[in-house]
């Protein structure tokens, strides 16, 4: 096994093709197909399942792969270090739902990245495809929650898929408003005093199976109910149409002076975690996420 072998692996994953990845490498199409054939013959497993359409990468590939990019990331730290040429840009990809202190580790990644060129990636999705992002090797970490209603269901989907999920913290729900909503000023509110208000939530797509909402109180409980794929969008309509949203409680820096949270007379909780491939190490900068993540959610539970 050598490191060409691995870049090149690395390279068909990415673009999903021998033919594309070939041609990005500037190598002929059977020098690729032959390293890739030699390489799987000497680990004994399928890294890609082939067909018609191109390539996809198989279940041991994945795990393969894990490791792999690790191995290249660590060898083009090595390389720049000590020739002042960086081979790989670092890669690094995050897949959560919509909470703002992710997004601040997020940022604490970048700044630690001293590489003169990096690939990094923060999606902030619905919860099936964060599940299957991290299953399928797209992103390194995921993050999202679970509640009463939900934990059942999505930890056998999580054991099924071989993740992990490491609590960060648990809160109660709170009801987020702005700050001129008429119920701002309660020092708690109960379901029944939202119904006159619109509901946000987040779409989750075809999957909209209960278990996958993000929120503690599903729009099937309530009468007036506004679906938006973004925090921006929630936040307009939150501020603009005295609508209203459940969460944890840990209000973003950015909307402090805007956004109210108040506490919901609701007898459930709120347990937000990392998600994990069960068995891989850390990227250097998933452990950077990490290390922030776990400090900046253990302030946010501090605050309950």
């Amino acid at each position: 096994m050598t490191l060409q072998q691995l870049r090149y692996v690395d390279q068909v994953a990415t673009v999903g093709s021998i033919s594309e990845a070939a041609r990005k490498l500037f190598v002929s199409q059977p020098t690729l197909t032959e390293a890739v054939r030699t390489l799987e013959e000497e680990l004994r497993i399928a890294i890609f399942n082939r067909s018609a359409k191109g390539v996809t990468v198989t279940r041991e590939g994945e795990e393969f792969l894990a490791s792999a990019r690790q191995i290249l990331d660590d060898a083009g730290r090595i390389q720049e270090k000590y020739t002042g040429k960086a081979v790989r840009r670092p890669q690094f990809a995050v897949s959560c739902q919509h909470y703002a202190f992710a997004v601040e580790a997020f940022m604490e990644v970048v700044k630690a990245c001293t590489a003169k060129s990096y690939d990094f990636t923060l999606r902030e999705t619905v919860t099936s495809e964060i599940i299957d992002d991290v299953a399928r090797n797209r992103s390194e970490i995921g993050i999202l929650y679970l509640s009463r209603r939900n934990e059942r269901a999505l930890m056998k989907i999580l054991k099924k898929e071989d993740l992990s999920f490491e609590e960060l913290l648990t809160a109660k729900p709170h009801v987020f408003i702005g700050k001129n909503h008429p119920l701002a000023k309660k020092k708690s509110i109960s379901p029944g005093e939202l119904d006159d208000y619109p509901y946000l939530s987040y779409e989750q797509g075809v999957e909209n199976a209960l278990y996958f909402a993000e929120e503690v109180m599903p729009a099937i409980d309530r009468k007036k109910n506004i679906r938006v794929r973004d925090r921006a969008t929630m936040t307009k309509l939150m501020l603009g149409l005295n609508g209203y949203t459940v969460s944890s409680g840990a209000r973003s820096k950015m909307y402090a002076n805007d956004i109210v949270a108040v506490p919901l007379k609701l007898d459930d909780f709120i347990r937000i975690g990392l998600v994990r491939r069960s068995g891989i190490s850390l990227s250097t900068a998933g452990e950077i996420f990490v290390s922030n993540i776990r400090l900046k959610a253990s302030v946010a539970s501090n605050k309950h």
